[in-house]
Order: structure tokens, then sequence, then C-alpha cells
């Protein structure tokens, strides 16, 4: 479960602090609560990932600034912030701090956590031993309407993605064989190789890391455990996303090597264009045409919107590309704090055709225009003299 604690208390730094310093707390705080330090503290697991999410969103300035402004609600609400299921997928996000060579989502190399433990980061026991690779992130796109992204909707989306292979059951060996303990590295995943005084420890090239080899792999799957399939998910679109927001779902990838965690899904939407209204954030944009004499001696006119028709009352004498706003008729934000506006744009309603008896009022209008200058027009006039005369 995410944690509702500040993150700054959790990581035990100033709300001004570094990217180093942050980076430095959580490295202090992850070898602290390490399972081989704390095997006797059953809250030491919950502490370790409880730092690993503030670590998460503090260590990215975006996040971090949205966190700063809006709490754990705005970064939860965009899927900014994870809770993190176990140590394992700490140390995928995170391996470039605890010096595991794959960087974030990466494996491979040692960590930190060899100079203390003498065994890789998320690995159990004492000694190395196979390590179960977390699966690769999936990707797909949503195509949702401006409507959907308002309300919030529900999509069914069919992925193709790896299974477990139904013969092996996603082991890799032959049905009745198992894989057995690589004989170069004897089960470590790792070789050491020792040059003067120092020992360089590198990974096994006759297992790949893996701490066994399949001497009998299936022959359905060629010794991989997985096999292609098609899956329908529901995915969630809460009230609110927007054009490159991403919802991820847990566990939703690409199954690990033989029997590794699934990665996740990320669905990134793609919210289209709508025939009336242009988006702003949380608020929305609309032009809408009023005839000249409505915008001269003022009218009331029906708009639409998101929720429905409403109707905008236009004042006598105004100005056309008047902007109207009607509150709360926007987008509801995914950071909390209420729906935007939308904002009535007011054009001139140029008509093609005159009949005969339009024109002949427009033209006596036209006189008695001329007749009674306003004092805007005059005042212009009277610049427009001054220029061409000095």
């Amino acid at each position: 479960m995410p944690t509702n604690r500040d993150y700054y208390e959790i990581l035990g730094v100033a709300r001004t602090a570094a990217a180093d310093e942050i980076k430095k707390a959580f490295r202090k705080l992850a070898l602290q609560h390490h399972p081989d330090r704390n095997k006797d503290d059953p809250k030491a697991e919950e502490k370790f990932k409880e730092a690993a999410e503030a670590y998460e969103v503090l260590s990215d300035a975006e996040k971090r600034k949205i966190y700063d402004q809006y709490g754990h609600a705005g970064v939860r609400q965009g899927g900014h912030a994870r809770g993190f299921g176990n140590f394992e997928e700490v140390f995928q996000a995170f391996g470039d701090i605890f010096g595991m060579g794959g960087g974030r989502g990466g494996g491979g190399g040692g960590s930190v956590f060899d100079e203390f433990f003498g065994q890789f980061a998320g690995g159990g026991g004492g000694g190395h031993g196979p390590r179960r690779q977390r699966g690769a992130t999936l990707k797909c796109q949503l195509d949702i309407t401006l409507e959907e992204a308002a309300r919030g909707t529900e999509r069914t989306i069919d992925v193709a993605r790896n299974e477990a292979c139904a013969e092996c059951g996603g082991g890799g060996a032959a049905p009745g064989s198992a894989p057995t303990v690589c004989p170069a590295c004897r089960g470590k995943g790792v070789v050491h190789q020792s040059q003067g005084f120092f020992s360089i420890r590198s990974t096994c090239g006759r297992c790949q890391g893996e701490g066994e080899i399949l001497e009998h792999p299936c022959r359905k799957c060629r010794g991989t455990g997985t096999e292609k399939a098609r899956r329908e998910l529901k995915v969630k679109l809460p009230a609110g996303v927007d054009t490159g927001t991403q919802v991820r779902l847990t566990g939703e990838g690409e199954p690990g090597a033989r029997g590794g965690a699934r990665g996740d899904l990320y669905c990134v939407v793609n919210v289209k264009e709508h025939p009336l209204f242009r988006r702003d954030v949380d608020d929305l944009h609309l032009d809408v045409p009023v005839s000249y004499g409505g915008l001269v001696l003022g009218t009331k006119i029906e708009v639409p919107t998101l929720t429905g028709p409403a109707t905008l009352t236009v004042p006598g004498r105004t100005a056309a590309h008047t902007v109207m706003r009607l509150r709360g008729k926007g987008i509801s934000s995914l950071r909390g704090g209420g729906p935007g506006d939308l904002l009535v744009r007011l054009t001139l309603d140029m008509p093609k055709k005159l009949t005969k008896r339009q024109e002949e009022l427009l033209r006596e209008m036209q006189t008695l225009d001329d007749e009674n200058v306003s004092p805007e027009k005059k005042s212009f006039l009277g610049k427009v003299k001054d220029l061409f005369s000095s």
C-alpha cells in the first residue's frame, strides 16, 4: 500500500533539500532497512518500500513539483507515484543508486549491498543464487474522446504478450526434467578472476547470470518458458486525463525469464480533437458566433457544454471577440480542486448575403452613425488628423 506519510519526513530531509541530499538519504535508509540486517523486524520491509516511494517522487523534478503543490493526491491521481510490492521491484527501479550496472529497470552486476551482505540486492539467503529477472515493460495507446476524458471511462484492451509456456509451466525445462546448477559458477551466477591483489567478479558466461542451465530445454518454447498469447484487460481512466497521461497496470507486462515477476503495462492516453472545444489543461475554449444586433443590443444565447446546453447572457455594447467565462464547465482536474472553466469567445456573425430590406436598414444605420460620431471614434479621428497635419 502507498504511504500517507510526508515524503520529506520519511527521508529525513528539508523541503529545500538538493537532489544529492535526497539520494544520499534514501541510500542510507535502504541500507538501514535491508532485510538481511533486520530479519527479526517485520516492519523493516515496509520502511524500505516507504523510503523507495518517497525517493521515486522527490528524485524527479516534475513529480516533486506536483507533490509540493498538491501533496499525495496530486502524484497518485496523475500516475506519478506507486507502491512497491517487494524488494526486487525497488532494485529494478533504482539499481543505479546501489551500483547495479543496469540502472533503472536494469539488472546485471553487483550492488553496494554485496559489500555488506555478500549477496546480490534482492537475492535471498547467504551467497549468490539464481536471479529471476523481472519481465519487460509493455506500452499501448488508448484513443479516447474529450467527453470520455472529462468524465472518466473504462476500456477493454486486447494485449499481445508472452504467457508462461503451457507445456513446461514457465520453467523452460522439458517435462520430466529440471534445470541443473551451472558447473562454471556453481549456481552463484557470477565468477571471480584474480588479478594480482584484486579479485574481479563478472556475470557467468555459461549461464548468463542465471545460476542454472537447461540441459533439456522445453521443445515447445525452446527453453524460454514463454509463448505468445492475447489477453483482454480492463483499464480505468480517471476523469481529467489528457494526451500523454500514462496509466500503469502493475504486473501486466511481459513475464520474467524462468518464472520471474511480470513487468508493467503502461497505457498512454491520446485525447482526440473535438469539433467544437479546444482544451487548455483544465479549461475549455469555445467560439460562438453572435449577430451584430445581439452584440450591440444584448441578447441571450444557448451554448454547448460537455454536460449539456447552458444559457449565456450577453450584455449590450459587447465588442466582438469578448471572452465570457462559464465557471466549472471545463475539465475535472487530476490534481483535485474542482473542474476548470469554459471560456466562450463571442465572434461577429457576418452574413454572407443580405436581403434588400436588411441592406436598406444597414445603410440607414450607417448614415446615423456618421451623423452621431461616438466619443471613441472622435478621439481616433482627431489623432489621425494630428498625425498627418504635423
